[in-house]
């Protein structure tokens, strides 16, 4: 099945603590200045990887921006074969305004 879900923020909060895998697919950049915790930053370099790895039973969260891009790559990856894909809606703008305890950015290299 190729279908996934929108999910608020809220929601996302709930699969998030239960275990879900939440995926980040802003550009390396914006992802290093701040993005959801535990989150993996994910790209074209980076997917083939990731799905060949990845479980794909395990609740899947697609965050972006503002929660537009995310539904695509939320469709692509229910494609490929993970069963419970969800997109953020509002994307990481909306997590940042609602849970800025929830949000980290990566360590300087």
């Amino acid at each position: 099945m190729s279908d996934f879900k929108r999910i608020s923020p809220q929601q996302a909060q709930v699969l998030r603590a239960s275990g879900a895998v939440v995926v980040d697919i802003r550009d390396p950049h914006s992802f290093a200045n701040g993005h959801i915790i535990g989150s993996r930053h994910l790209d074209n370099h980076s997917l083939h990887d990731f799905i060949t790895h990845a479980d794909l039973d395990a609740p899947l969260i697609v965050s972006c921006y503002h929660g537009n891009s995310s539904q695509g790559a939320a469709a692509y990856l229910a494609g490929q074969g993970f069963s419970e894909v969800y997109s953020l809606d509002g994307g990481f703008e909306l997590w940042r305004t609602l849970y800025p305890q929830d949000t980290e950015q990566s360590p300087e290299e």
